[in-house]
């Protein structure tokens, strides 16, 4: 067992604690299970697996920002850890280890990120000086180093991403598609259109299953077929899916007869599959076919299973339209899920046995979505997304990115958890302030260029446009219920601009 002493703001051992987004992570640096507990001022961990083994949870700091961060790995002992200490140990390791896979140990030392992490370092190693002999006071200093490391950590990931981005610019080395948004299929205002086919270079069309077939035989194309006809009237490139997603509100209702039924559910997919692809395959050059496989939250499919869905797909595509573009999506990329779902699979996991299992696909999707109290929608830092998008440059894929957070914070009556009925704690964190539109701008820049410089992205992706009571997250439009640009619309529309061309002329919506 491993235990953590949790003191308050007073310096006092705590005697209440919110666990927020708590989890463990072992040796194989995927998420676990165990149990953790809160009482009378301790974190109690009872891992199931032998070995050292890491606590990510969300912790605030210093008011300034409430991030899921984590410690590193950690054997057992019978003194309890200090948490700030630990979690200011893994971001300093954290740094070191980025800043050497950057080539940036050269960077000017008195840069202001690099003194913040020569000062975290230094409150770092006082207050390792003071855990035995103070253990309050030693919470507190780590606490302000963590404090640094974080500040220090987010501006590296902005500078790096820089140097890359003008690199990537001035040597003419970016997409021909690089900035698109997400549509709502009800949404199809001429002003909204006039904006979508002016400021982005593609759209993501949703094609769910349960709206194409909402009674079981019976398809509606009507609405997809006139978004399918204006992107082609107006040279819009198209990326539409995900064709299989076993999400609550992607399937039919009619498809739960057949949850138990493998062979069954597998056939009516391929059906699925090959009717809309043969349907608009001369119209769409991108096919997201599977999202989010991997979490098996809904229908609980084995790991061979899952694996059969993904390979059928990308075949069946590739036959139907062997020029289309076929893409899977992982959602959840840091992969909580996998500690309380035993038969999930852990997406680094599933990523790299798509490729070693030569699953014919041409790009990954990453779909980071944050600002909601659910799983996978927690905050992180920006260190953390930089991070986790490097992690997939070792499949030799292209990789395209999904992005939301909402322009102010996400309450409880909003969250979305379709199959229950129970109160949920709507802290799910925010990034330098409590969510607002200045603050969904200034993040929407920021991951931008920190997706666009890695030289195997490919585009970024809006998740959502325009608010509507239907989206994943609410909230996280760029255009408002009434139509009014929010201030993250103009971010990414002058960031497209930067992409493309610095002389060509934008039009808002």
């Amino acid at each position: 067992m491993l235990k953590f002493v949790i003191y308050n703001q007073q310096g006092d051992i705590a005697q209440k604690y919110n666990l927020r987004n708590a989890y463990l992570i072992g040796n194989d640096n995927n998420a676990t299970r165990g149990k953790i507990t809160f009482e009378e001022g301790i974190l109690y961990i009872e891992k199931r697996e032998a070995g050292s083994i890491a606590l990510a949870l969300q912790q605030e700091v210093s008011g300034k920002s409430s991030f899921t961060l984590r410690t590193c790995m950690l054997p057992e002992r019978n003194e309890p850890y200090l948490l700030n200490l630990e979690l200011a140990r893994h971001r300093i390791m954290m740094i070191y280890n980025k800043l050497e896979d950057w080539g940036m140990f050269d960077f000017d030392q008195n840069s202001e990120p690099m003194e913040l992490f020569e000062k975290s370092k230094i409150l770092f190693f006082e207050a390792i000086s003071l855990q035995t002999s103070d253990p309050s006071q030693a919470e507190n200093i780590a606490k302000q180093a963590l404090e640094h490391a974080l500040d220090a950590s987010e501006s590296l990931s902005i500078i790096h991403a820089d140097i890359l981005l003008k690199r990537r610019i001035k040597t003419e080395n970016c997409p021909e598609y690089p900035v698109g948004c997400g549509v709502n299929l009800g949404h199809s205002s001429e002003r909204l259109l006039s904006g979508v086919s002016t400021n982005f270079d593609f759209i993501t069309l949703p094609m769910t299953w349960h709206k194409l077939v909402p009674d079981e035989g019976e398809y509606d194309w009507s609405i997809t077929d006139k978004w399918i006809e204006w992107a082609k009237t107006n040279d819009m490139q198209i990326v539409t899916g995900p064709l299989i997603s076993f999400d609550h509100d992607s399937i039919p209702n009619w498809l739960y007869m057949w949850e138990h039924d493998y062979e069954t559910v597998r056939d009516l997919v391929y059906e699925h599959i090959q009717r809309v692809v043969t349907r608009y395959g001369s119209h769409i050059t991108t096919w997201n076919i599977a999202s989010g496989l991997h979490v098996n939250s809904n229908f609980s499919f084995s790991f061979d299973q899952l694996m059969d869905l993904s390979r059928m797909g990308a075949i069946l595509v590739k036959k139907i339209q062997p020029d289309a573009k076929v893409v899977i999506e992982v959602t959840q990329p840091f992969g909580e899920y996998y500690s309380t779902s035993p038969r999930s699979v852990p997406p680094l996991l599933y990523s790299d046995l798509l490729v070693q299992g030569s699953v014919g696909f041409d790009a990954f999707s990453i779909k980071i979505i944050m600002g909601q109290a659910v799983s996978g929608q927690y905050t992180r830092d920006l260190l953390q997304l930089s991070n986790i998008i490097d992690r997939f440059a070792n499949f030799n894929k292209k990789v395209r990115i999904t992005i939301a957070a909402p322009s102010e914070p996400v309450t409880q009556a909003m969250i979305r958890l379709p199959q229950s009925g129970e109160n949920v704690d709507p802290d799910c964190g925010y990034w330098k302030r409590p969510w607002d539109q200045e603050t969904q701008s200034q993040w929407l820049e920021a991951v931008c260029r920190i997706a666009m410089s890695k030289p195997y992205v490919e585009s970024v992706n809006w998740h959502n446009l325009m608010d509507s009571p239907q989206i994943d997250l609410p909230l996280s439009g760029l255009i408002t219920e009434a139509m009014d640009p929010k201030v993250s619309y103009r971010t990414l529309v002058e960031f497209r601009h930067l992409m493309i061309s610095p002389f060509e002329e934008t039009e808002s919506v």
